[in-house]
């Protein structure tokens, strides 16, 4: 827990005060009651953050790719990756990542070189890209991973502290207004949907029927153009 791991800094910094002869552990103390409420505050958003990603991205992310499922050769992709072996399993989990390793290494050489906005939209879509992968590939191979036994060792010590973790998270002041702010912006994005559906369901059918009409130009010269050829050709 966040503040677990702030009080066990604190206890080692003043064990190591006691035996050092620093400062003293009064001024340690008087440093540590101004500092711990804005360090524990920040730790609270990072950790929100982590969750709101989790909950906002990894699902949502899965999810998308399931819907690719639906196409024949991505569906014998994943009924491939279902069936491989524990160790197979591993090594395709941890692909992502490695695969988009050079599209990251680049986005940082972009920023490096003075090209923040590429770089950023680089690094971005490398994460959201890797995120979803990885989100997906582990539902498949989640029954295969858990056949290996540090893997579900690990996996059975990190579940329970990360839902310790987030349960506290859940209650604190960033989460509870990130939650209304999610609230507010849904219910925004839901009204002017609403009044922009009219109008883009129109633009939607204007479109698929100047789509209609230009492909049946383009068969109608196409037609016209090999009936050209042919003559010319004597054939």
């Amino acid at each position: 827990m966040p503040s677990q791991i702030i009080d066990r800094i604190r206890t080692a910094g003043l064990a190591w005060l006691r035996n050092s002869g620093g400062i003293g552990a009064g001024v340690l103390r008087s440093l540590w009651h101004v500092i711990r409420a804005p360090l524990f505050g920040i730790l609270n958003v990072l950790a929100a953050l982590i969750l709101i990603f989790e909950e906002w991205g990894w699902k949502p992310l899965s999810d998308l790719l399931g819907y690719l499922a639906r196409l024949k050769p991505w569906a014998r992709v994943e009924t491939w990756i279902a069936g491989l072996p524990p160790y197979g399993a591993l090594l395709v989990f941890a692909l992502p990542t490695t695969i988009l390793l050079p599209v990251k290494l680049i986005g940082l050489w972009l920023l490096a070189n003075g090209q923040a906005l590429i770089a950023g939209l680089m690094l971005v879509g490398a994460k959201i890209v890797s995120t979803a992968l990885v989100a997906r590939i582990f539902m498949l191979t989640k029954p295969a991973l858990m056949r290996i036994g540090w893997f579900a060792w690990g996996y059975a010590q990190f579940m329970p502290w990360k839902e310790a973790l987030f349960a506290k998270i859940r209650a604190s002041w960033t989460w509870r207004y990130g939650r209304l702010i999610k609230n507010v912006v849904r219910l925004r994005s839901k009204r002017v949907w609403s009044r922009l559906k009219p109008s883009a369901t129109r633009y939607w059918l204007g479109l698929k029927q100047v789509a209609r009409i230009l492909n049946t130009r383009l068969r109608v010269l196409s037609r016209a153009s090999l009936r050209g050829l042919r003559t010319r050709l004597g054939i």
